[in-house]
């Protein structure tokens, strides 16, 4: 049976913001700011402002995305109703569940994001093909 969920799943969430007068914190704790323990971190950057990351989706796979730098827009889409989510604050992250296909795209230029997941690297948990994703979503 596939893991099935809609946009209503993806939800942005504010970290904690700890102002100080010699700079921000914001602090990420497993299970108590995100819904996951994470076990895997990657972050991108110098990417080219006309290109596009992303394009799939995860069948167990959870994510939370923060832009630490810059803006980015993340289109996702759970095989019915699209949504698109600007992201462009250090203290605000976007949860991602399985089985949403999930693209960032419009970066501003300097854009770096943090991609925490609740696993290691599996090939296998992609779905990187677009009438695929929507195949499997309705076996």
């Amino acid at each position: 049976m596939n893991i099935s969920n809609s946009l209503n799943d993806c939800k942005k969430i504010n970290l904690p913001k700890i102002e100080d007068s010699r700079g921000n914190l914001t602090v990420i704790e497993n299970t108590i700011n995100i819904p996951f323990n994470v076990k895997r971190v990657f972050y991108v950057y110098d990417i080219p402002t006309a290109k596009k990351r992303g394009a799939h989706a995860h069948k167990t796979l959870e994510q939370f995305l923060i832009c630490l730098s810059g803006g980015l827009d993340v289109r996702l889409n759970d095989g019915i109703n699209k949504k698109k989510i600007h992201l462009n604050r250090p203290w605000e992250g976007l949860y991602i569940p399985p089985m949403i296909w999930a693209s960032e795209r419009n970066f501003d230029s300097g854009t770096v994001y943090l991609v925490l997941c609740s696993d290691l690297y599996d090939e296998s948990d992609y779905i990187r093909n677009y009438s695929n994703y929507l195949e499997y979503m309705q076996s």
